[in-house]
């Protein structure tokens, strides 16, 4: 924990900084764009992000872990850092930390060599990240995805099933009229047929009755 409280002071990584979530990268340097997941079609603008304690450690982490033995770059920065904080110009202060690390053997080489050593730690740290987030892309996005295209088709199945019920339901409308028509008319017909028989068998049982009764009358 002590040596990574160390590598946080180096590139003047403090708690409160992180607090207030300064940007990443110093102003008038360009930012590497963040790895895209694979098989990602995202067409968002990618927004700023912030230096966060969480990827801070990790990342700090990491460098930690993949130390090098001896004075190198991370030792240099130390020393650099220290005369910095005493307002030294730029260029005196990389001269004069140089000064000191020749001391030790270091050489603007092995300097330059080793800091790349851990710009690779970190490059990797984001290929390892790069690969993580495609992962969680698919698990918790891919399968929601899929879902979703799903969802989609099944709307299109139950809209395509409206529009058959309701040509079904025009249909079965169209065919209740024409059946109210022909109900009507038969009803029509059976009313006309009824009244014509008991018109006829009135007509037919008068007769018969009004003859019985005149033969009742005059056949005595």
């Amino acid at each position: 924990m002590a040596i990574l409280k160390n590598l946080k002071s180096l590139f003047v990584i403090e708690e409160a900084e992180l607090a207030k979530g300064k940007p990443a990268v110093p102003a008038g340097k360009t930012a590497p764009a963040p790895p895209t997941p694979s098989g990602s079609t995202s067409t968002k603008t990618t927004t700023t992000g912030k230096v966060t304690p969480k990827f801070i450690d990790i990342l700090l982490g990491a460098m930690e872990k993949a130390n090098l033995d001896g004075f190198d770059y991370l030792e240099y920065k130390k020393s650099l850092q220290s005369l910095q904080k005493m307002n030294m110009a730029e260029a005196t202060a990389f001269q004069s930390a140089f000064a000191m690390a020749q001391t030790m053997g270091a050489t603007p080489e092995l300097l330059v060599k080793t800091a790349q050593h851990y710009l690779d730690v970190l490059q990797d740290e984001e290929t390892k990240f790069g690969a993580a987030l495609a992962n969680q892309q698919q698990n918790r996005i891919g399968s929601k995805r899929e879902e979703q295209l799903q969802m989609q088709q099944a709307i299109k199945d139950k809209e395509a099933q409206i529009q058959q019920l309701q040509a079904e339901i025009v249909q079965h409308q169209e065919k209740l009229s024409k059946l109210d028509g022909e109900i009507s008319e038969a009803m029509s017909t059976i009313e006309n047929t009824k009244v014509d028989f008991f018109a006829s068998y009135q007509s037919l049982v008068g007769q018969i009755q009004a003859d019985v009764e005149k033969m009742k009358q005059y056949l005595k």
